[in-house]
């Protein structure tokens, strides 16, 4: 017999714990401890939209509340479980006090990740087509196995929970998934969305629930400087949680019904976006290549707001770090201007940049814990570093601090991936894509270059 369905037997107050055998899932435990649900104390806060009258320029208006993500923390005072030394310890280097180990390990170019309703890591398995969950039930800080749950996500690079089901993105689509009798597997799907440009050149495809409940999705341009004749590359889209054009989209009733779903354009490859707790929506965006060793500065937070056009192919933001109030962007010579941009006055630029080719990907705000007070509401960022600069570009976690509700200044968080400073990301041995908050207030960094989850925890010092 299932140990959790006895659990429920023995215990009272095993309701929830059967919910969640129903599921097909196990329920996180304190680090350091035995997985003894019935006598943990944890503390869940849903993060929900709220409905405002002012809200900041750019916010995502809220609806009825929605959860949209929970952050769980524990009230538990042991310190972090740290397993022994490993290939991750040996060389990858994170600030005084804080700890790497690989988590999991031999998958198949792990790209974004999610945390679930279970406490446990979900991971886009971009390599193998599927979704993995990394449990880690006996808490030594290890996963226990990759869990495959789903198979047959075409090109699948990023996943969220919403309402009990599990949406990822795929090349062209967005499907939902669901494991209705408890089993472990997914075999539930749906589709939600083919509104969709099929992948071409960028073929990541980058989902997130806002607060207002929408669906939104992120898609890379099909070059590296042509304007686009499908004007849903190089944007963002958003929909209802079925797939439909919701009636405030800032082109809803346009005449081309591909302007439809278009949140903001312009955004060349923007692999991965947050929404704030004010409902404004960073996103990352890798610029052009082939203008030289520095230019474009790497865009790294774009402030994304309803109907904006952010210069991608026409121009590009010139400023490295802050981008100061008033800042315009300056035009790529070798694209003239179209009718949808005539002049670089009209496009909004990045509100944070770094050096050029450094190839975001992954990013997280720190809401969690378990780090140090100056940690909080800064952002990690997965560089994945350069392929074809001749300067090379680091492959690391960029650590973006945060303060007043703006970023101020960048530093390195996690490197190590090459062997020497002259490598490329191309050919390192590793290299960070994807960066989330774990149920205990942990940093895991997916590795698509050799197949790791890396988990990060604060020991102190």
């Amino acid at each position: 017999m299932n140990r959790w369905i006895v659990k429920f037997v023995l215990l009272s107050t095993g309701v929830l714990l059967f919910g969640a055998c129903a599921l097909g899932i196990q329920p996180p435990t304190t680090p350091g401890t035995t997985p003894t649900a019935a006598t943990e104390a944890t503390t869940t806060t849903p993060v929900t939209g709220t409905a405002t009258t002012s809200a900041p320029t750019g916010t995502v208006p809220a609806e009825t509340p929605v959860v949209t993500a929970t952050t769980t923390s524990t009230t538990t005072a042991d310190a972090p479980v740290v397993p022994a030394e490993d290939a991750a310890s040996a060389r990858l280097k994170v600030p005084e006090g804080f700890a790497v180990r690989i988590y999991a390990k031999d998958l198949d170019e792990p790209r974004l990740m999610t945390l679930g309703p279970d406490g446990y890591l979900y991971v886009a398995e971009r390599g193998a087509n599927s979704v993995v969950r990394l449990t880690d039930a006996n808490n030594d800080g290890l996963a226990d196995e990759n869990q495959v749950i789903a198979t047959g996500l075409d090109g699948v690079h990023s996943l969220e929970w919403h309402e009990d089901w599990l949406y990822v993105s795929e090349g062209g689509q967005i499907e939902r998934l669901q494991d209705k009798d408890g089993d472990g597997q997914f075999e539930t799907k749906e589709l939600v969305t083919d509104n969709i440009p099929a992948p071409v050149h960028h073929t990541s495809r980058t989902l997130h629930f806002g607060p207002d409940g929408k669906l939104y999705v992120t898609t890379g341009s099909s070059s590296n400087n042509d304007p686009e004749t499908d004007p849903r590359r190089a944007a963002m889209l958003r929909f209802n949680a079925d797939g439909s054009i919701p009636e405030d989209n800032p082109f809803a009733t346009d005449a081309n019904e591909q302007r439809r779903p278009i949140w903001a354009e312009g955004l060349r490859n923007s692999v991965d976006f947050i929404f704030l707790a004010d409902g404004r929506i960073w996103a990352d965006h890798q610029g052009s290549d082939e203008l030289g060793d520095d230019v474009p500065p790497e865009e790294v937070v774009n402030q994304v707001e309803k109907g904006k056009h952010y210069g991608w192919p026409y121009c590009y933001t010139p400023t490295e770090g802050v981008v100061p109030a008033g800042t315009k962007e300056v035009h790529d010579e070798r694209v003239p201007f179209g009718d949808d941009v005539a002049s670089c006055d009209v496009v909004a630029p990045a509100i944070f940049t770094d050096l050029a080719h450094s190839a975001p990907i992954g990013m997280t705000q720190y809401n969690g814990a378990a780090f140090p007070a100056d940690y909080q509401g800064n952002l990690f960022e997965a560089y994945h570093g350069s392929w074809n600069s001749s300067v090379s570009r680091d492959c690391k976690v960029q650590r973006i601090v945060v303060q007043d509700g703006a970023p101020v200044s960048s530093e390195t968080f996690m490197t190590g991936f090459r062997d020497n400073d002259q490598q490329q990301c191309g050919s390192a041995w590793g290299r960070p894509a994807g960066v989330t908050v774990g149920a205990n207030g942990e940093l895991f960094v997916s590795d698509d270059q050799n197949g790791n989850i890396y988990r990060i925890v604060y020991i102190g010092g």
